[in-house]
């Protein structure tokens, strides 16, 4: 009986306080209305629900929504010891999750002051496999493009070329996506023997399904037409925003922490930052942004071909090598705020870390995610576009809710 009351007296009053819409149907100009985009998959790439007010077919405004795929990655993190988080960084962003590793495990090395200490042939394999994760990222943000703006054929190539890829990860790791490959201080292991000589076979496969990539996509005039002049994002409004990644350098900016910072052994690989150049269309607009995700598969390729080098050169494979020499038996950091950050697929993700000194989880662990950041920017390169254009605006930002809704 009280709980009959307690909903009957209570209940109304929560609904209106949780009324999912920012906008109110009472705020509406002659004209316009309220529309809901998701949360549905694959069309919102995820759990993502995006509240979209229209005259007619002009977007007047779109506010995205999260919240239906929470990680609970920090609390994690700051329930468990660094070398325990692991796994739990690749379910961030899990088409990346090579390089969402290597961004945290720096991070960690960096306060135990032991960056310096990590043998080359660890440096040069998880180059290696971060650029190899990185294409594979690539194609599925390329191919599902396609696929959101009509073209079916290239998702099934791109498909298929990153099989090639998530095989030689599962070969190396154990698993398809969620590694657990890069370790502080280390690797889990080795690389399998023979994979230096299957990733140079693949590479020599690749180069040439890149050329055709491009004729197919990029070049395609109905491509073209549907993306250039679309979604522009004008420099300083990615850079307000906190936009990077694709994001940014399809804006025309040449910044890539690969480069600016010059972590792990990228300074000794030489490597192009691709950026936007209004070839089809405006700079920063949905071509650029694929445009340059093509050219760094491209890029990331050379730098897979140097890292091989090194690993069947001066860095090869010998029986005192021990991918774990270095991996420390407690991480215990002294007590700091400490900030690490990498060029992940998407761009910078970096994680904020408070220590105490004592023990070996940290009092806080927050993610700085680049897809919360490049997600939050569609408001504004949307505004005033026709509504028809808004789903090729939102595949050409790439984004992957569980690392926007960490």
């Amino acid at each position: 009986m009280i709980m009959q009351k307690i909903q009957y007296e209570y209940a109304p009053g929560h609904f209106r306080a949780s009324e999912p819409n920012l906008r109110r149907p009472e705020t509406l100009a002659e004209g316009e209305m309220i529309l809901n985009m998701g949360p549905q998959h694959p069309s919102t790439h995820g759990v993502l629900r995006l509240e979209v007010v229209t005259d007619g077919e002009i977007i007047v405004d779109v506010v995205p929504h999260v919240g239906y795929l929470h990680r609970c990655f920090e609390k994690h993190a700051q329930s468990l010891p660094f070398n325990q988080t692991i796994p739990f960084v690749d379910r961030l962003d899990y088409l990346a999750a090579m390089n969402c590793e290597h961004a945290f495990v720096m991070g960690v090395e960096k306060m135990l002051g032991i960056q310096n200490d990590i043998p080359k042939r660890t440096e040069y394999i998880r180059v290696l496999v971060a650029e190899l994760n990185r294409i594979a990222a690539h194609f599925v943000g390329i191919g599902t493009y396609a696929l959101d703006i009509g073209a079916y054929t290239p998702f099934l190539w791109l498909m298929r070329d990153r099989e090639h890829i998530q095989r030689m990860l599962e070969w190396l790791s154990g698993a398809r996506m969620l590694y657990n490959y890069i370790w502080v201080g280390g690797l889990f292991y080795d690389l399998p023997v023979g994979f230096e000589e299957r990733c140079r076979e693949f590479v020599t496969y690749l180069r040439p399904k890149l050329l055709e990539l491009q004729q197919l996509v990029i070049e395609n005039v109905i491509f073209v037409k549907r993306t250039a002049n679309v979604g522009v994002l004008p420099l300083n409004v990615a850079i307000n925003y906190g936009c990077t990644g694709p994001m940014l350098r399809g804006s025309g900016l040449r910044y890539d922490l690969r480069r600016v910072d010059g972590y792990s052994v990228y300074p000794e690989l030489d490597f192009d930052v691709p950026i936007g150049e209004g070839k089809m269309g405006a700079v920063g607009d949905c071509w650029d942004r694929n445009y340059v995700r093509v050219q760094e598969c491209h890029e990331s390729i050379r730098i897979i071909e140097q890292c091989l080098d090194k690993l069947i050169g001066p860095h090869k494979r010998t029986r005192d090598y021990d991918p774990q020499a270095v991996v420390p038996k407690k991480i215990r950091p002294k007590a700091m705020d400490f900030y690490a950050r990498a060029e992940s697929a998407k761009g910078e993700l970096g994680f904020f870390f408070r220590t105490d000194g004592r023990s070996d989880v940290p009092v806080r662990c927050k993610a700085r995610s680049c897809c919360f950041h490049n997600l939050s920017v569609i408001s504004e390169i949307t505004r005033g576009a026709m509504l028809a254009d808004l789903v090729a605006v939102i595949g050409s930002i790439d984004v992957v809710m569980g690392e926007v809704d960490r």
